[in-house]
């Protein structure tokens, strides 16, 4: 394992929920780490895992909740490495896949300050994975699309739909619930069967993990009725369709649930 030297920053994916997830190099981080800054997807389970004089500082940000502006987090960083400190930056899924990893690095590059990053297990792979429906099928796509749900504003993102309609046979969706009406509707008006399989996974990888089947017409109505909450990954695709023969994971933790 690489030393966590005194004075650096290491950017780190926790992966989408499970412990289990962790890499090594996760896990070596968590016990050296002077100071843990921590986002809001991380699992207590996770965070157990520090040494026994670790200092934990929350710096979650979630939709429509007061939190820390992002500049803060990143000045904060800045400020601990400064201080000789080994500074764990861990967050949810992957630091550089909708993570704000890449702004951080950046930042911190910026300021001379020495960083690694470690990946994670992206929720768009390890959350998919856990709900029983492969990312890939030689059967069904040779192409994937991730998008975000929204822009930096909060709005939907401005991207070409046409072509993401047309052109990736599987799109997964992350942070779209609020928009997951206007998403829908974007896609259906460039070309997507309405009829078109749809998967809303939530708290993917935890025991608390649920999916909703539907289609791209009724995603948004059966979102409502599920009355569940994010975070949440949205796959569209027939990759969908697979579910049945392939939850293990629901099967895990129905046999749980009895017992």
């Amino acid at each position: 394992m690489p030393p966590f030297e005194a004075g650096s920053v290491w950017l780190v994916g926790a992966g989408p929920g499970d412990a289990g997830l962790l890499t090594l190099y996760a896990y070596e981080a968590l016990r050296q780490a002077d100071v843990l800054v921590y986002d809001a997807l991380v699992g207590q389970d996770i965070l157990e895992l520090t040494g026994p004089d670790t200092i934990l500082e929350y710096a979650g940000k979630r939709g429509g909740k007061p939190s820390p502006k992002q500049n803060d987090i990143t000045e904060r960083l800045i400020a601990l490495a400064r201080e000789g400190k080994k500074v764990l930056r861990l967050k949810g899924g992957d630091p550089y896949i909708f993570g704000r990893g890449g702004e951080e690095a950046l930042t911190l590059a910026a300021h001379n300050v020495p960083f690694r990053v470690i990946p994670g297990i992206s929720s768009g792979v390890g959350g998919l994975a856990y709900a029983g429906i492969p990312l890939t099928h030689r059967e069904t796509n040779s192409a994937v699309t991730f998008l975000t749900g929204h822009d930096a504003s909060g709005k939907i993102p401005n991207v070409n739909w046409d072509h993401i309609a047309k052109g990736s046979p599987v799109i997964v969706v992350y942070m779209g619930v609020k928009h997951i009406r206007s998403i829908s509707e974007r896609l259906i008006r460039y070309g997507r069967n309405k009829s078109e399989s749809v998967a809303i996974i939530f708290k993917a990888t935890t025991e608390d993990q649920k999916v909703v089947i539907t289609t791209l017409e009724t995603a948004a109505d059966d979102l409502n009725k599920s009355k569940l909450k994010p975070p949440a990954l949205i796959v569209i695709g027939d990759v969908v369709k697979l579910r049945p023969e392939l939850d293990w994971y629901g099967k895990f933790l129905a046999l749980g649930a009895k017992g």
